[in-house]
C-alpha cells in the first residue's frame, strides 16, 4: 500500500475542517446570518399597518388613519350604480354593481370602440334594408345610401340613432351576429364574464345585459382611445350622404358634458326594460372617474340620472385623493443556503398609486420563504408582495431574485481556505 505523504495531511485535515464548518454554517446557524441583514427569522411574512411616515424594508407606502368617521356614501335613485378609480379600474362605491341589467344605449360605447379599432374612419359604409328599419332613435337612413363611417360614429354617439349601430355592425362584423361576436369577445379580453351583447344599438333582447362594474370597465378602457373621446366630445356635426343628395346635423346630447369640470362623455340610453342609464367620465389632473347608472327611474323622471351621477362624481371627487402606494426598484436581501453567496438580493417590481379615503387603511404582507436554497438563477419569483385595503387584497407584485447563487462546493471550499491561508 502507497503511504499518505505526511506533509499534505494537515492540508487535507484543514480542507475537511473548512468544509465542515461551512456546511455547519448554513444549515445551522441562520440567526446570526439574519440578525446581520436585521431581519427575524420566525416572521420574515410580514403584515402591518403602516403610517404616513414609516416603511417597512425600505419600501416607502401609504397608509391613512382608521378612527376617522367615513364620509356619507351618495344617495342615488338608480337600481343599480357604481363610481369607480378609470386609471386603476377599482371600485369606490357600488350599490347592485354586480347585478346583470339591461344596458340600453350604453351598448354604443362598445359598438364605437369596436368600429375605430377595426375599421378606418373614411370608409364607406352602405345602409342595409334591414339597417334602414331600425325603430326610433333613427338618423332615417335609406336602403343603398353611402356614408362615411366617421359621420355615422358622430351619429351614433352624439343622438344615439338606432339605424346607423346596425349599418356600423354589418359593415364592420359582416353582420349584427358577427359584430356581437366582436363585441362579446372585446368584453371577455377586458374579463367583463357578467357583460353578453346581441345587438350593437341596445334595444331590448333576451340574452343582451351587462353590469354596473362590466360597463365602467368598458367605458374605462374606451376613453383611452384619443378618437374615441373626440367624438363623445363633440357638441355638433354636419354631414352629407356621400352621393350629395342629403343633408344632416347631429347635436350632442349629453348634458354632462357641461355639469362638471373635467367631463369626457360618455353616454346615455332608455328602453322600456332598462330605464334612463348613463355611463359619466370625468378626467382631471390628480384623477379620472367613471360613474355608471341603470334603471335610474322611468318617464317622466329622465333628469334622475343626471342628479345621481353629480352625486356619484362629487362623492369621488370630495373624499379621494390620489396616494402614492408603492414604489419599484427597492431592494431587500434572503439568506441562501448552502449557498457561495450567504444572502440574495431581491428586486421588488410595480408602480401602485391609488385614489384613497382619509379613513381607508392599505396594509402590506410580505410573502416569502424563510431562506432560498441553492443553487439561485436570478430572475426567479421567489414570493408577493400584497397589498390589502381595508382587509380586502387588492393587488400584489412579485418578488424577483437578481442574482446567480452558485451551491457551496469542495472547490469553493478549497478556494475559501487558500484565500484565507495567503492572508494570513
Amino acid at each position: 500500500m502507497k503511504k499518505i505523504n505526511l506533509r499534505i495531511l494537515p492540508w487535507i485535515i484543514i480542507i475537511l475542517i473548512f468544509a465542515a464548518i461551512n456546511v455547519n454554517i448554513l444549515n445551522g446557524k441562520y440567526e446570526e446570518i439574519l440578525a446581520s441583514t436585521g431581519k427575524d427569522i420566525s416572521n420574515i411574512s410580514i403584515n402591518k399597518t403602516i403610517d404616513n411616515d414609516s416603511s417597512i424594508n425600505n419600501i416607502n407606502d401609504y397608509s391613512t388613519e382608521n378612527d376617522i368617521n367615513k364620509p356619507q356614501v351618495p344617495k342615488v335613485h338608480a337600481l343599480a350604480s357604481l363610481l369607480m378609480d378609470g386609471s386603476v379600474n377599482r371600485v369606490l362605491y357600488e350599490h347592485n354593481g354586480y347585478e346583470r341589467m339591461a344596458m340600453a344605449s350604453t351598448t354604443k360605447i362598445m359598438t364605437c370602440i369596436i368600429a375605430l379599432e377595426n375599421a378606418s374612419l373614411d370608409e364607406v359604409v352602405t345602409i342595409s334594408a334591414y339597417a334602414a328599419r331600425m325603430p326610433d332613435v333613427q338618423l332615417n337612413v335609406k336602403s343603398g345610401e353611402q356614408y362615411h363611417l366617421k359621420d355615422l360614429l358622430m351619429s351614433l354617439m352624439l343622438e344615439s340613432h338606432n339605424d346607423v349601430a346596425v349599418a356600423i355592425a354589418e359593415h364592420v362584423g359582416g353582420s349584427v351576429e358577427g359584430f356581437a361576436t366582436m363585441m362579446n369577445d372585446k368584453a371577455r379580453s377586458l374579463d367583463c364574464v357578467d357583460t353578453n351583447f346581441i345587438t350593437p344599438n341596445g334595444l331590448d333582447a333576451e340574452g343582451h345585459y351587462t353590469t354596473a362594474n362590466d360597463l365602467a370597465v368598458i367605458a374605462s378602457y374606451a376613453i383611452e382611445n384619443d378618437m374615441f373621446i373626440k367624438i363623445t366630445n363633440t357638441l355638433s356635426h354636419g354631414f352629407n350622404e356621400i352621393n350629395g343628395k342629403r343633408n344632416f346635423h347631429v347635436s350632442n346630447k349629453n348634458q354632462f358634458l357641461h355639469m362638471i369640470d373635467g367631463s369626457i362623455g360618455v353616454k346615455t340610453g332608455f328602453t322600456n326594460k332598462a330605464g334612463y342609464c348613463f355611463v359619466g367620465a370625468i378626467r382631471r389632473p390628480d384623477k379620472t372617474l367613471i360613474s355608471v347608472v341603470l334603471g335610474c327611474g322611468w318617464p317622466p323622471s329622465k333628469s334622475l340620472k343626471w342628479k345621481d351621477t353629480k352625486a356619484l362624481m362629487n362623492y369621488g371627487i370630495d373624499n379621494y385623493k390620489q396616494k402614492d402606494v408603492f414604489r419599484r426598484l427597492e431592494q431587500d436581501t434572503l439568506v441562501v443556503k448552502d449557498g457561495q453567496t450567504r444572502v440574495e438580493q431581491l428586486e421588488l417590481t410595480g408602480d401602485l398609486s391609488l385614489l384613497l379615503r382619509d379613513d381607508e387603511v392599505v396594509e402590506v404582507n410580505y410573502d416569502l420563504p424563510n431562506y432560498l436554497q441553492a443553487p439561485i438563477e436570478a430572475n426567479n419569483i421567489v414570493g408577493y408582495q400584497e397589498y390589502y385595503i381595508d382587509g380586502n387584497i387588492y393587488q400584489k407584485f412579485p418578488i424577483y431574485t437578481t442574482i446567480d447563487v452558485e451551491k457551496i462546493d469542495f472547490k469553493f471550499c478549497f478556494n475559501k481556505m487558500f484565500e484565507l491561508w495567503s492572508i494570513n
